[in-house]
């Protein structure tokens, strides 16, 4: 894909540690994108952010559709009450967000 780039990255242990990859406990059960979602919010704030810039966000019609069609109705429901309470937006950044929160246990979403 001409969007798209595996990453590892590896460390060790650090106290209080959490995020996407999980939070290091040896519970694979609650490093889902919705526990991780729970426990440290929808996204990383800016204030926190160490990165430059800001992300481009692109809602298109096949992840709609996607959407639409195999988020299961309480997941999605579910996802969208968190992302628009933890991000206090619209549109396609809470789009982005339920996306994720329905489809993020995928390695890569189609």
């Amino acid at each position: 894909w001409a969007n798209y780039m595996d990453v590892q990255i590896e460390m060790s242990k650090q106290p209080g540690q959490d995020g996407v990859c999980g939070n290091f406990n040896g519970n694979q059960g609650d490093d889902t994108t919705q526990t991780i979602m729970a426990r440290v919010g929808a996204r990383v704030p800016m204030s926190e952010c160490l990165l430059s810039g800001h992300a481009l966000i692109e809602w298109t019609h096949p992840m709609d559709k996607m959407m639409r069609v195999e988020c299961p109705p309480a997941t999605l429901a579910a996802g969208q009450a968190q992302c628009t309470q933890a991000l206090g937006a619209a549109g396609d950044v809470v789009k982005s967000c339920t996306f994720d929160y329905c489809f993020g246990m995928n390695v890569r979403a189609r």
